[in-house]
């Protein structure tokens, strides 16, 4: 009878215990999350597509627990009026990255960085690879044609101009698919800075363009060389034509220039002194010899 008494005891304690235990976590669960602070800011009250521009009733204020991420609207007023640069869903909070810079409006236009430029580009079933040059993807560029000068002997030459481009826009829908389903336009936008507009710009009026679909995710850079249109047919590239080797003008030696010698001066003629004695007088006479000429 005491062991049975002993049990109920102790289960009871037990559960008593456990109890005790459960209602002291989540009061404390409780007064944890009523200390911490919370942030109100800004988010999306419905999904936000490309390029549309935000009115008051898009975005709405919700509690954010804990740290604020860097960049986040906590006001209304930040945000109402400017066009949207990413998408951004349902209940997220809305971030300035995402959005253009105030007074940009929303369109097209919006959607290019600072300092970046959109290049419409012709294409068709082969150059815009059947259709899977869609808003997102990146493309290198290559171009065919003669080249100009010394060259033109190897016959057309296709090379790559530009790499890791990326497609802004495919006709006029710049909305990215998920799905990535092809669609076939008459004309693509890239997006390139202001060097590379300027080369692709005369690239498409003085050759072909074909563009070569790539994987989003391989940003290396290649260096192919490029391929003339003469190694296609495994034919070696002409020999650069000779040009005649002109001989240089042999050089003559100066003949040496003889200066006539200058005559020789006579020899200075030699003096004698003779002493004549004439009784008690003594004198002297100079005599010089009479040289003949021969």
């Amino acid at each position: 009878m005491r062991s049975r008494v002993t049990a109920i005891l102790v289960i009871a304690l037990l559960v008593s215990g456990g109890a005790t235990y459960l209602v002291y976590r989540v009061l404390a669960t409780r007064s944890q999350a009523a200390a911490t602070p919370s942030t109100v800011v800004v988010s999306a009250a419905h999904e936000f597509q490309v390029g549309m521009v935000i009115k008051d009733g898009d975005v709405k204020l919700t509690p954010w627990a804990g740290t604020v991420p860097k960049g986040v609207a906590l006001k209304k007023e930040t945000v109402v009026g400017r066009g949207v640069i990413a998408p951004i869903f349902e209940g997220e909070a809305v971030m300035e990255n995402r959005l253009a810079a105030p007074g940009g409006g929303g369109g097209f236009a919006a959607t290019i960085p600072d300092g970046m430029r959109a290049v419409a580009v012709k294409v068709n079933d082969i150059v815009g690879v059947a259709g899977f040059v869609v808003p997102g993807t990146r493309v290198d560029v290559l171009i065919s044609g003669v080249p100009p000068g010394p060259q033109a002997p190897n016959g057309a030459k296709v090379r790559t101009l530009l790499q890791n481009i990326e497609v802004l826009s495919a006709g006029q829908n710049y909305q990215k698919d998920a799905e990535g389903k092809p669609v076939v336009v008459p004309v693509v936008n890239l997006l390139v800075n202001p060097e590379q507009a300027e080369v692709l710009s005369l690239a498409s009026n003085e050759t072909k363009i074909q563009l070569v679909l790539r994987n989003p995710l391989d940003s290396k850079t290649a260096t192919p060389p490029g391929v003339a249109l003469a190694t296609l047919f495994g034919d070696p590239a002409p020999a650069p034509v000779a040009r005649p080797v002109v001989a240089a003008p042999k050089r003559v030696a100066p003949v040496p220039v003889v200066k006539p010698e200058a005559p020789h001066a006579p020899p200075p003629a030699t003096v004698y002194l003779i002493e004549v004695i004439n009784g008690p007088k003594v004198s002297e006479a100079k005599l010089t010899p009479r040289v003949e000429e021969k």
